[in-house]
C-alpha cells in the first residue's frame, strides 16, 4: 500500500475580498507570528489565543472547508476546578468560522464526560494594527494610538487605531450566547456550566473598521452553507463558468480547485460608480489589486471568466499615470504594478499609492484588450478603453525604451522601488553567467516579445475599427522588431536567446525560463523555435516537476531560492502555450503533466506561487517554497493555460468562430468542457483521443462555429494581419 504525501503550509487561511484570517492549525493567533486577520493591508487581530481556567486546549483536527470557512476541533487538557478535577479529553471545543466581509465565528462547547463541569472560557485578543509590510519584513513599529472600549450592555469590545488621518478598528461583538461575557486583563470570559452530555454554544461577531466604512460579519451560524452568502455567490460562479469532464482524474481536481481559487481571490474595486470584480495575486501577502499579476490572470482565465479581463481593464485604466512622479517610479500612459491600502501607503511612507514600477504590465494592458475582444466580441468594450491603449503605446515609445535603440529597457528611479520590474522581480533574480548581479538599465528578452505581440494585437484591433494606416505602421514596427530581436537576443553558439541586455548593451547568457516566453509572444522565427524548446527540455531547466526558473548548472542556481531555480507553475503555463503555438504539442503536453504531477501533492489539490526546483526521482516528491503565496491567482490559471495548449483554443467571437487544435496527450483519452462561452454563443465540445489522433465533437452550439485550425496558422494569421 503506497503512501499519500500532502504537502502545505502548516496554516489555516480564510479570506474573501480584503479579509483575510491566518491563523496556526489550531485556529489560533501567537504573538511574534507572521499570522492574524489582515483587512486593506492591516493586521487589525495580532493574538488570538483560548483557554479553559488559564490552561489551553489541545488540537485534535482541522481544515478549511471552503475558501472562506474553517472548522477547528479542540480537546481540553486535565483541568483543576472549584468543582474537582476535569479529565483530559472529555470536554471538546469547536470552532467553526466564516469570512463574508467581517468574521461569523461559533464557540461549541460539549461535555462527554460522567460529570458536571464548571470551567471559565477565556478568549485573550491583542491588536497591533501593524502594516502588512512591516508584518512580512518582521519591523513593526507603532505610530500611533490604540483604544479598547468594552460595553458590558452591549456585550461589545471595540478597539481602534489612529494615526493622523489613518484609522483601522475591529468591534467584536458577543452574540447569540449561552451565557453573558466579562472583559477585563485582554480576555473575552465566560463562565461555563455544563452537565454529563450538556452543549454550551457562543458567538463572536467581527465587523471590520476601515475608517469608517464598516465590513459586517456574516449574521447567521455555521460555517458558509450553500443557503449563505457566501456560499451562494461561490454556487452562482460555479454555475456561470465552464466545467470539465476529464479521464485523468488528476487534470479534473486541479481545474475544479483552480476555478474556485480564482473565485476566492476575486476582490470589489469601484470605479466610476460601478463595481468591478479583479483578482488579487495571492494569498495571504497579495490580496491587492497588481498590474501584471492581474492582466497574466485575466488572460489566463478570458475563456473560462471574460469578467476579470473587464475588471482589470477598468480598475487598471483608471489609474493609468498621468504624470512623471518618479517615486512612485510613474511616467505618462505607465500601468500601475501594485495598489496598497494600509498605513504606510496612506502616510506616503511607501510609493504604493499605487506603484508603477513594472516593465511589463503596460505591454499586458493591450494585449488583454485584444484577447478580451476576442473572446467577448464586444466592440464596446474596445472604444472604451481604446484612449487608455493608445497612451500605453505612447509609453512605450517615449519611456519604455529609455535611450531609443528600438528595445524596452527598464531601471527604478524611486529610491524605494524595484530593481527588477519584470515577473522575476526579487532583488537577485537577474545574474550574470559567473552569478554577479546584472547592472542596469536592463532590457529582458521576453519584454521585447510582449511588445511585439502587443503591436500586432493593436494593429487588428486598428484593422476592425477600419484604421488601416495606423494598423500597418504597427505591422511595420512590429516587423523591425521581430528582425532586430533576433539579431542582437540570439546568440548561435547556446542555440537560444539571452536572459537580457545589460546597462552596456552586452548579452546576458544565462539560461533560464524567460526565452519560453518569446515563445509564447511569437517573436522567435519557426526555424528557431524547435531549438528553445529542446533547451528547455535539457535536464538542466527541466527538473521533472516542471521547468525552472534558471538552469541548475548556473553558479547562482538553488532550487529553494525565490526566482533563481524554483518552479512557478504560471512560468511553465505560458512556456507550454508558446510550445503549443509552435507545434509542439507533445512538449507542451509534457510539461503540462509535471506541473499537474506535482498539483496533486499538495494539499487541496493547490498550485502554490511556486515550489523547489529539485529534481525528480522515482522515489521524491515536490518540496514547498516557504512563503510561497497560497492560494496564488496565477499559479491557478496555470490549470487553463495548459488546458488551452492541449486544446489549441483560439477564440475569435467577433467573427462567432472558435477555432481548435486538439492533441489530447498520452494521460488523458476523454475531456468533456461544457458551458464554455464564446461572447454570446455557449458550446459543450468533448474531445476524445484514438490511435494516436484526437476528434471532437460538439454537443451543444452551434456545430458549424467550431472549426479545426493548426496553432501555428493562428500565429501568422497574427503577424501578418489576415
Amino acid at each position: 500500500m503506497s503512501l499519500e504525501v500532502k504537502i502545505g503550509p502548516p496554516q489555516l487561511a480564510i479570506h474573501q475580498g480584503h479579509t483575510v484570517f491566518l491563523t496556526e492549525l489550531d485556529g489560533q493567533i501567537t504573538s511574534g507570528s507572521q499570522k492574524g486577520l489582515y483587512f486593506h493591508d492591516t493586521r487589525l487581530i495580532s493574538n488570538w489565543t483560548i483557554f479553559a481556567n488559564g490552561e489551553p486546549w489541545e488540537l485534535l483536527s482541522s481544515g478549511a472547508l471552503r475558501s472562506f470557512a474553517t472548522k477547528i476541533f479542540l480537546a481540553n487538557r486535565a483541568l483543576d476546578s472549584e468543582d474537582g478535577p476535569i479529565d483530559a479529553h472529555t470536554i471538546s471545543l469547536t470552532l467553526t468560522r466564516n469570512v463574508g466581509g467581517g468574521i461569523h465565528e461559533d464557540v461549541d462547547i460539549v461535555n462527554h464526560g460522567l460529570c458536571a463541569v464548571s470551567f471559565n472560557l477565556e478568549i485573550a485578543v491583542r491588536s497591533d494594527f501593524a502594516d502588512i509590510f512591516e508584518v512580512k519584513a518582521g519591523n513593526v513599529v507603532r505610530r500611533g494610538r490604540v483604544v479598547t472600549t468594552w460595553n458590558e450592555r452591549q456585550q461589545r469590545l471595540v478597539t481602534t487605531y489612529r494615526n493622523q488621518h489613518f484609522r483601522r478598528g475591529i468591534r467584536m461583538c458577543v452574540h447569540n450566547s449561552d451565557a453573558r461575557a466579562s472583559y477585563a486583563n485582554g480576555r473575552i470570559t465566560f463562565a461555563v456550566s455544563l452537565q454529563p452530555g450538556g452543549r454550551w454554544h457562543g458567538c463572536l461577531k467581527y465587523d471590520l473598521d476601515d475608517n469608517g466604512r464598516i465590513a459586517h460579519a456574516p449574521q447567521t451560524c455555521g460555517a458558509g452553507n450553500d443557503a449563505s452568502p457566501e456560499g451562494k455567490r461561490l454556487a452562482q460562479w460555479q454555475r456561470a463558468i465552464p466545467s470539465l469532464e476529464c479521464s485523468n482524474e488528476t487534470f479534473r481536481r486541479l481545474f475544479r480547485q483552480a476555478t474556485d481559487d480564482v473565485a476566492a481571490l476575486r476582490v470589489p474595486e469601484h470605479e466610476d460608480g460601478r463595481r468591478q470584480l479583479v483578482p488579487a495575486a495571492g494569498l495571504p501577502w497579495f490580496v491587492a489589486l497588481f498590474g501584471r499579476d492581474s492582466l497574466i490572470t485575466s488572460l489566463q482565465t478570458s475563456l473560462v471568466y471574460s469578467g476579470f479581463a473587464r475588471g482589470s481593464l477598468a480598475t487598471l485604466g483608471a489609474r493609468q499615470a498621468v504624470e512623471r512622479d518618479d517615486f512612485r517610479d510613474a511616467e505618462p500612459g505607465k500601468i500601475m504594478h501594485e495598489l496598497r491600502r494600509g498605513e504606510l501607503a496612506q502616510l506616503g511612507l511607501i510609493p504604493h499609492t499605487p506603484y508603477y514600477g513594472t516593465a511589463d504590465a503596460t505591454l499586458l494592458y493591450l494585449i488583454v484588450l485584444h484577447a478580451a475582444w476576442c473572446c467577448t466580441g464586444d466592440r464596446e468594450l474596445i472604444m472604451r478603453h481604446l484612449p487608455n491603449a493608445e497612451r500605453c503605446l505612447k509609453w512605450i515609445d517615449r519611456y519604455g525604451d529609455r535611450d531609443g535603440d528600438g528595445f524596452q529597457e527598464y531601471e527604478t528611479r524611486s529610491s524605494d522601488g524595484l530593481r527588477n520590474q519584470g515577473w522575476k522581480d526579487a532583488g537577485d533574480a537577474l545574474v550574470y553567467p559567473d552569478g554577479a548581479l546584472v547592472e542596469g538599465p536592463t532590457a529582458l528578452c521576453e519584454l521585447q516579445g510582449y511588445v511585439y505581440d502587443a503591436w500586432l494585437r493593436m494593429a487588428a484591433i486598428y484593422d476592425m475599427l477600419d484604421q488601416k494606416r495606423r494598423a500597418s505602421r504597427l505591422r511595420a514596427k512590429a516587423v523591425e522588431l521581430f528582425e532586430r530581436f533576433n539579431d542582437v537576443f540570439w546568440d548561435e553558439h547556446a542555440g537560444f536567446y539571452a536572459f537580457c541586455l545589460d546597462g552596456g548593451k552586452q548579452r546576458v547568457m544565462s539560461i533560464a525560463s524567460n526565452a519560453g516566453h518569446c515563445l509564447w509572444s511569437g517573436i522567435v522565427p519557426p526555424e528557431r523555435a524547435s531549438r528553445v524548446v529542446h533547451r528547455l527540455m535539457e535536464p538542466d531547466m527541466r527538473s521533472g516537476w516542471g521547468i525552472r526558473t534558471l538552469s541548475s548548472k548556473h553558479p547562482a542556481f538553488n532550487p529553494h531560492s525565490y526566482q533563481n531555480g524554483a518552479v512557478w507553475p504560471h512560468d511553465n503555463g505560458l512556456i507550454v502555450e508558446g510550445f503549443k503555438r509552435y507545434g509542439f504539442a507533445d512538449e507542451a503536453g509534457c510539461i503540462a503533466k509535471e506541473i499537474c504531477d506535482a498539483g496533486a501533492f499538495f494539499a487541496l489539490n493547490q498550485l502554490p506561487e511556486l515550489y523547489a526546483g529539485l529534481q525528480r526521482t522515482d522515489a521524491s516528491f515536490p518540496v514547498q517554497h516557504i512563503g510561497a503565496n497560497v492560494p496564488q491567482a496565477w499559479a491557478a490559471g496555470s490549470i487553463f493555460s495548459f488546458l488551452y495548449a492541449i486544446l489549441g483554443l483560439q477564440p475569435d467571437a467577433p467573427a462567432k468562430r472558435l477555432y481548435v487544435d486538439p492533441v489530447l496527450p498520452p494521460w488523458i483519452d476523454t475531456l468533456t468542457l461544457r458551458n464554455l462561452r464564446l461572447g454570446e454563443q455557449r458550446f459543450d465540445i468533448r474531445f476524445t483521443r484514438a490511435n494516436g489522433n484526437t476528434e471532437f465533437e460538439v454537443l451543444k452550439g452551434a456545430r458549424s462555429s467550431v472549426i479545426r485550425r493548426p496553432m501555428p496558422k493562428w500565429r501568422k494569421a497574427l503577424a501578418k494581419g489576415v
